[in-house]
């Protein structure tokens, strides 16, 4: 036996050999510049706990935390066809959809589910800003159809969270033909007397903006979110001049009417909880506790008239 070789060396080799450690433990906020602790910023949805800045959330992670318990069921969407178009830029698209569901683990860009929240039925549907920017295709297009019909067929209210980039340019006038889609959808929704919240995160722009996403009864968003049409970069070039501070930001919407509420990402779920159950006629939740199951039967107004008392009467509050 070699005492030097097999005893010695890999002591030392072990007290000067460099630990591997996961790339992943820390993230920098982009906002101010603070490293945060991976388990405490999941903790906290994703929200930095030094300036407040809203980081992007995967849908399951929102999921997990808006149902009672966790718990939720995924809704199936119909899968369209792949690459209409035979499009191809620097890769083709094929390509890029199998590159983003390695990353995301996601099969596109939406993931629709049903469950309960504060123990009142729900239908939700959310966008994933790392599949291809949130890009709205044909299967964006599909996932709220088959949102609003199982909320229809349910009799609940369906919730959105809205994040893209816009239109998914490697489906065309494809893509843009889901914006009319889309709208038939929320008016059978109307039709169905079943209330549409949208709740627009950062960030919401395009084509997305300009047809589901601001057709809910009640909108709200997270704080400092970017929504809009045109970004304000495109804006600036165009008309040549300096926009205001914070234009085209959550606050700055909500002060010229266009939103209901900004609400913080920790402060949803109760918010959601509270809408939903006024807008079904159900009884509201008394000191943060699940109340019991109840008649879902609805109320004689329509939830945009219903939701527009509710709102009126709280900005009446002192």
């Amino acid at each position: 036996m070699n005492w030097i070789s097999n005893y010695v060396r890999p002591k030392i080799n072990s007290l000067f050999s460099r630990r591997e450690v996961p790339e992943n433990l820390w993230t920098k906020c982009p906002e101010c510049g603070t490293m945060l602790f991976h388990r405490e910023l999941s903790d906290n949805l994703n929200v930095c706990s030094n300036c407040n800045h809203h980081m992007q959330i995967s849908p399951r992670d929102r999921f997990a935390a808006l149902f009672d318990t966790g718990v939720f069921v995924e809704v199936p969407v119909p899968a369209p066809l792949v690459d209409p178009l035979q499009f191809r830029d620097q890769k083709k698209y094929p390509d890029r959809l199998r590159a983003a569901q390695k990353t995301t683990g996601e099969a596109e860009a939406m993931l629709v589910a049903e469950g309960e929240i504060g123990r009142t039925p729900v239908v939700v549907a959310a966008q994933d800003f790392s599949f291809m920017a949130g890009s709205m295709g044909m299967y964006v297009g599909n996932a709220i159809i088959a949102a609003a019909e199982r909320a229809i067929q349910r009799k609940c209210p369906l919730i959105l969270f809205s994040a893209a980039g816009g239109a998914r340019m490697q489906e065309g006038i494809l893509s843009l033909l889901q914006m009319p889609r889309t709208t038939v959808a929320v008016e059978m929704l109307r039709e169905a007397g079943l209330p549409y919240i949208v709740v627009l995160t950062h960030p919401t722009t395009g084509g997305v903006t300009a047809s589901y996403a601001m057709l809910g009864d009640v909108h709200i968003a997270e704080p400092n979110a970017l929504i809009c049409f045109a970004g304000p970069r495109v804006i600036e070039q165009t008309i040549r001049e300096k926009l205001p501070e914070g234009f085209q930001r959550a606050e700055y919407l909500l002060d010229h009417g266009m939103l209901d509420r900004v609400i913080a990402r920790g402060d949803m779920r109760d918010e959601l909880i509270t809408i939903t159950r006024m807008l079904m006629g159900l009884s509201p939740v008394v000191a943060g506790k699940l109340p019991p199951p109840g008649d879902t039967a609805h109320t004689k107004d329509s939830p945009a008239e219903l939701a527009e008392k509710i709102l009126d009467a709280a900005d009446e509050k002192p």
